[in-house]
């Protein structure tokens, strides 16, 4: 491929019609409605991991006793359940996107170190470690494309 045929092909005007590099409507509203999607299913993924798995189904109590067994103090176990749940309303809700993706990932990292020497795959015994690392890339990318996502207007300032 020779570096005329490289810069033609980078250029928006030889870009198949409906296509991102076309830089259409359609294109750029598919890309925001992608990234929405992508941002809830982060969002109710944080919210079903702290109130249907840490205090549903394992308890609070339960959950407490788990972090005191790792040798965390119980209060981690209550700001985890509370970060989740309260993060995850925000990524659906589309508040706070970057910094809320972004300040979750300590709580993924900490998933990932207490499921590490389980292996890799999360169905092992105990849990495995590509799950939480999968949730990090993915709220990296969320914050990443915060500004290309669509969100609802509820909190945008009147007039």
């Amino acid at each position: 491929m020779s570096a005329t045929t490289t810069i033609a092909s980078k250029n928006p005007a030889n870009a198949a019609p409906g296509s991102l590099a076309a830089g259409t409507a359609a294109g750029t509203f598919n890309a925001q409605i992608a990234s929405a999607v992508l941002r809830i299913t982060l969002g109710v993924m944080y919210l079903t991991h702290s109130l249907l798995l840490k205090v549903a189904t394992f308890g609070v109590a339960g959950t407490v006793g788990f972090f005191e067994s790792l040798g965390l103090p119980a209060a981690f176990a209550y700001l985890t359940i509370f970060a989740e749940a309260i993060g995850g309303a925000l990524l659906v809700l589309g508040v706070g996107t970057r910094a809320v993706a972004l300040a979750l990932i300590p709580i993924l990292a900490g998933a990932t170190w207490v499921h590490a020497g389980n292996g890799w795959v999360f169905s092992n015994a105990g849990g495995g470690w590509e799950y939480p690392v999968f949730l990090i890339i993915v709220s990296v990318v969320v914050a990443l494309l915060d500004r290309g996502s669509w969100k609802p207007r509820l909190l945008a300032p009147v007039g």
